[in-house]
């Protein structure tokens, strides 16, 4: 039994856990959860005992100085809480850690032990892979549930992925067997620009969240982040003609894929976001403190669960001396390919930890007929320079 002292009664309690490793792609995942408990001021209650789940040849523990006094930070996994007040209350339990090496059934039932004791009633878990997406659009985000009435109901894809698998499947399972309503959000990143961190999709990652427990998330700086590292990409892409190529026959099957109009519900929903921010509402901060308001250069970046968003119409012109002005700006309008769980292609990741070692990994979009994300062991990706995209060479994701 798992004593929990200190820890109030909390409200309506969702778990969100990420793991450092194979399931996290530029840091994406983690980096998720560590904002989450950053801009909520998390309070560590619990870590799990690195001595029987890691193997610390594989992930070494760090020497650091404290005034003067050495002390050693072992790689673990800890459990904090946010209280996030306003009209609707509900509280966070963050699971942040690193994916064991080892005992992984033991592992899962701890977490649904302290799941348990804290009345959580629903787990989310983030995760990460590369895969054939280019950068300049928003970041696809598949949502995927080994429960069939919690895919009709949240309006997600029902996982039917076999095959090898990291934590985050191994975690989302021990849920679905113990009865905790389970989900796991996937970000995809491109796979020629792997390198951690990876604003953009930590940013589509909390997006959906958002979404999923309807609760307003406080942006900061993510934003803004994530457009520097777009540009920054840019410039690099463009000094390389073939690399420059390779995006531009990416841009072309990804817009392919989403020629299709957005479903009204898709719609109804990004509309909704957008009230949502516009007006400061939900818990976790007041209005206007967010940082993708309306009209805020950044919020292209957001993905829309419809697959697509439109940039707002130019004004129209008001009139000179009497004479209506003509107006051909309605003509003009574009919209930019955004998916909610929808790339189009076939990824080929090799999903990285922080130490830039790499596991092989592949992702299938949910928004695709046979698409389910899960950890894969094969890669097949297409390279820079190629000029086309090999998008049936690839069968992963994780769930």
């Amino acid at each position: 039994m798992i004593e929990l002292e200190g820890v109030p009664e909390l409200v309506d309690p969702v778990m969100v856990a990420a793991f450092e490793g194979w399931n996290d792609a530029g840091d994406a995942a983690s980096t998720a959860v560590a904002h989450l408990d950053s801009e909520w001021k998390g309070e560590v209650f619990a870590a799990l005992d690195a001595e029987d789940y890691y193997d610390f040849q594989v992930n070494r523990p760090t020497v650091w100085l404290d005034g003067g006094v050495r002390k050693i930070t072992w790689p673990t996994t800890r459990l904090s809480v946010v209280r996030v007040g306003g009209e609707k209350p509900r509280d966070l339990v963050l699971v942040r850690g690193i994916e064991p090496s080892m005992r992984w059934r033991s592992f899962c039932n701890e977490l649904l032990g302290f799941a348990h004791e804290l009345g959580v009633e629903l787990v989310v878990i983030l995760g990460a892979l590369l895969g054939d997406t280019p950068h300049t659009r928003p970041v696809p985000v598949s949502g995927v549930t080994s429960d069939p009435d919690l895919a009709r109901t949240m309006d997600l894809e029902e996982t039917k992925y076999e095959g090898p698998t990291g934590i985050v499947g191994i975690l989302q399972e021990a849920c679905t067997h113990a009865g905790v309503p389970a989900v796991s959000l996937w970000a995809a990143v491109p796979h020629y620009v792997s390198q951690p961190p990876n604003p953009k999709a930590t940013l589509a990652l909390l997006n959906r969240l958002e979404d999923l427990i309807d609760m307003r998330i406080p942006l900061g700086e993510l934003p803004e982040d994530a457009r520097a590292w777009q540009l920054g990409v840019d410039q690099l892409a463009a000094e390389d003609s073939e690399v420059a190529e390779y995006v531009q026959t990416l841009e072309e099957a990804r817009d392919t894929a989403e020629l299709p109009e957005a479903s009204g519900e898709a719609i109804a929903r990004e509309f909704e976001r957008y009230l949502r921010r516009r007006d400061g509402g939900g818990p976790g901060s007041p209005p206007g403190s967010h940082a993708t308001e309306s009209g805020d250069p950044a919020s292209y970046l957001r993905d829309g669960p419809g697959g697509r968003v439109w940039p707002p119409k130019p004004q129209r012109p008001e009139a000179t001396d009497g004479a209506a002005e003509d107006d051909t700006s309605d003509s003009s309008d574009s919209s930019e390919g955004d998916a909610s769980g929808a790339s189009g292609t076939k990824g080929t990741p090799d999903a990285k930890g922080k130490s830039g070692s790499s596991e092989s990994s592949d992702a299938e979009s949910p928004g695709s007929e046979s698409s389910d994300p899960e950890s894969s062991g094969s890669s097949g990706s297409s390279s820079p320079g190629s000029g086309t995209s090999d998008s049936g060479s690839s069968d992963s994701s994780e769930d």
